[in-house]
């Protein structure tokens, strides 16, 4: 049996759950992965390890869906930022999206502070790839979310000192 996912690898079956949600793909075969995952995933949680809660469950599918719950409570105008990045994309410049999600996102949270810069950082990237992902699918694919989550420490230490994941409310 395979033991609990990393960090990292729960971060790509999110994405990928996200995307597949995003870009409308055929949800048969990704959703019987990501069953299979959580399933296998489920059993390996319940036996006791060191900062785990034993009742804590990873569904990839569920987590995606409270993602995109917190990227729609940002409602500012992504036009100029999302053809900025497109522009950026179509040069081979993928980094251009973390940045510009980086710069949103500290404005965001300096204008609620409530909601903090970790939570703003994943609203406003959810947020963007939606936006991109119904205006150009093909530039929504090359966006590397997985690296600019699992890279960002601060982004990362917040998901992880709530638990993980599995923990993840929007």
């Amino acid at each position: 049996m395979k033991g609990p996912r990393t960090f990292e690898e729960q971060t790509e079956c999110i994405v990928e759950a996200l995307l597949s949600d995003l870009l409308g793909e055929d949800e048969g075969f990704a959703y019987r992965s990501l069953e299979t995952d959580s399933f296998a995933a489920s059993n390996a949680e319940r036996e006791p390890s060191a900062g785990a809660e034993a009742s804590s469950t990873f569904d990839s599918v569920i987590i995606a869906s409270r993602l995109r719950r917190l990227g729609d409570q940002y409602n500012e105008d992504l036009e100029q930022p999302a053809q900025r990045i497109i522009a950026e994309v179509a040069k081979g410049k993928v980094e251009e999206f973390g940045v510009m999600v980086d710069s949103l996102s500290k404005s965001w949270s300096s204008l609620n502070p409530e909601l903090g810069y970790e939570r703003a950082f994943l609203a406003v990237s959810v947020k963007l790839l939606a936006y991109l992902s119904r205006k150009v699918p093909a530039v929504a694919r090359r966006i590397q979310l997985v690296e600019l989550i699992n890279g960002n420490r601060e982004v990362r230490g917040y998901i992880e000192t709530r638990g993980g994941w599995e923990n993840f409310e929007n």
